[in-house]
């Protein structure tokens, strides 16, 4: 239970942080390009690769699994899931599967915008 606790609490700080970017972005940028989101992909991606690089390389005992938990499925999690796509595409590459990593990638963002579209087709026809 206390796992889901602060996976919970991390995720809603992650989901705060991106709608505070989301909301700075539109109003320093505009809203003609989704700067917000880029931002928060690339950012997040970032982190993510700083923190799994740390633990990997530098200090694995230094992070609890409860840290982790909050910090990367919570925090992460909530700000973008993007991250943990980039990750684990990163992974199956370095583990020496690029076309496994190229069939999770295209075929994530291909049916994923299948599935964005599909379902406003579905609604559109319904309304």
């Amino acid at each position: 239970m206390q796992a889901y606790l602060l996976v919970f609490f991390g995720a809603g700080l992650g989901g705060c942080l991106r709608h505070t970017i989301n909301l700075l972005a539109a109003r320093l940028l505009g809203t003609n390009f989704p700067w917000g989101t880029f931002f928060i992909n690339v950012s997040g991606s970032l982190v993510m690769g700083l923190i799994a690089g740390y633990l990997a390389f530098r200090a694995n005992e230094a992070w609890t699994q409860h840290a982790r938990l909050f910090a990367l499925t919570g925090i992460l999690g909530g700000y973008t899931t993007f991250s943990a796509f980039s990750l684990d595409a990163a992974l199956l590459y370095e583990r020496g599967q690029p076309g496994l990593c190229a069939l999770y990638v295209g075929g994530s963002v291909g049916l994923a915008l299948a599935g964005v579209f599909g379902g406003l087709a579905l609604m559109r026809a319904l309304t």
